[in-house]
């Protein structure tokens, strides 16, 4: 769910699945429908579809519906017109989420959750489960409750080379703690190796307001950040402006890829393995994509570079794919009972080793591979809008990220930007 911005377009007319729609998908008895987009682990799911099989006696058909924004269109028609699977997930906002429980094709799961003493509850890490929790009082005004089973944990961190460290004179251990600390290492492998010292998909917009959001966080704190998209605090506010700073400062410091505000993250993925960058910032996926691209790169995830020591680090971070069931299915109880066999520790242990993928339960670490294992320590500082108590309007939220490709590009200034923002943001709550 942590890349749903990018579809979230397409399932904004979510009027299309609240048609009322009364029919139901009618499976055979012995048999579970699953959709899902997830291409790198479709072999994954598939072998364990069949060890399932061998245990209950009951076939499950997992059906990769492939790019994401094609599945979005799917499952949209199957809720307007009653058809969906018994299992199904959902990329796009919580907003999204909320209008297709709200249309009543997700099953509550908060009594098989809370049964035997939480005991399948107890299994997640709880910051990966709470992206499928509804809280008392939310804003969309949703019966509290847990609505969708996480299979994986995904959260966005920097990476560094550590090869061209070694070459650059710099320990290869030891990866910059702060911002200056990491712009000064950036710089000494450009001016050594003459290799670009940043690289990434800055034409995503989503991956320059995850940045943003972290070092907003880490400056200011989270209860003023969370003020901020209340419309208590201006985003022409000085710490704001702090904020939109450090991308001029990358730009000045002269160590960010050419084009890096018009790259889509697969290009700044391949610059990254093909050693065209000391640094990244990419999500924990990306273990997959340098592995088909370049199996024996050298490199290791870090923390955010610190902006200040006042307020903690917090990373953009949670459930990285869920899957939740049909409520109108006939089936609903098999549903259920193979998602719990799906997140037990065997199940999770072989999708840890097939696909390189956090899990989304507890006590699997050992399974993962050195490169991802260092990952669950920032496990306990995740953030996300889908557990904020309000989230930025999207309107907003483009002025932010176009107005941080502007500033990269060096079109305008930080203090322009903050002021284009805020003008966007009185309008929208006028």
């Amino acid at each position: 769910m942590l890349k749903k911005g990018k579809w979230g377009k397409i399932l904004l007319c979510l009027f299309i699945i609240t048609s009322g729609c009364t029919s139901s998908h009618k499976p055979t008895k012995e048999k579970l429908i699953i959709w899902h987009w997830m291409v790198d682990r479709q072999d994954a799911f598939q072998k364990l579809a069949k060890e399932y099989e061998k245990e209950s006696g009951i076939n499950v058909e997992f059906k990769l519906f492939f790019p994401p924004d094609i599945y979005s269109q799917k499952v949209i028609a199957a809720a307007r017109a009653g058809t969906l699977p018994d299992i199904f997930g959902i990329l796009g906002e919580k907003r999204t989420f909320a209008s297709f429980i709200k249309a009543g094709h997700i099953l509550d799961l908060t009594p098989y959750m809370k049964e035997n003493d939480s005991s399948w509850q107890k299994i997640f890490y709880p910051q990966t489960l709470r992206l499928v929790v509804f809280k008392d009082n939310n804003t969309y005004n949703i019966k509290p409750g847990i609505y969708g089973v996480p299979i994986d944990t995904t959260l966005l961190s920097f990476i560094y080379n550590r090869t061209l460290f070694k070459k650059a004179g710099l320990d290869p251990d030891t990866p910059p703690q702060t911002f200056e600390e990491f712009i000064n290492d950036a710089k000494i492998v450009k001016n050594k190796l003459g290799v670009d010292g940043f690289v990434c998909g800055w034409g995503e917009g989503w991956l320059l307001n995850a940045l943003a959001t972290e070092w907003a966080i880490n400056l200011m704190g989270e209860k003023k950040f969370l003020q901020t998209i209340e419309g208590k605090i201006p985003y022409t506010d000085s710490d704001w402006i702090k904020v939109f700073s450090y991308f001029a400062i990358l730009r000045e410091a002269g160590i960010l890829a050419e084009g890096i505000a018009t790259m889509t993250n697969k290009e700044a993925e391949d610059a990254f393995s093909k050693e065209k960058a000391a640094f990244s910032f990419n999500g924990s996926w990306a273990v997959n994509v340098y592995r088909k691209l370049a199996p024996n790169l050298d490199y290791a995830f870090f923390p955010l570079p610190k902006v200040s020591d006042e307020f903690p680090v917090k990373v953009w971070g949670g459930a990285g794919s869920s899957f939740m069931v049909n409520a109108r299915s006939f089936n609903k109880e098999k549903a259920v009972k193979f998602l719990r066999w799906l997140t037990a520790r065997e199940q999770q242990k072989t999708l840890i080793k097939e696909t390189n993928n956090l899990p989304s339960v507890k006590n699997c670490e050992e399974e993962l591979p050195l490169v991802l294992k260092n990952l669950t320590s920032e496990f306990g500082s995740f953030t996300h809008p889908d557990i904020w108590p309000k989230n930025e309007h999207s309107q907003v939220i483009e002025v932010i990220n176009r107005g941080l490709q502007q500033v990269v590009m060096g079109i305008k200034d930080p203090e322009e930007i903050a002021k284009d923002i805020q003008k966007i943001k009185e309008r929208i709550h006028r």
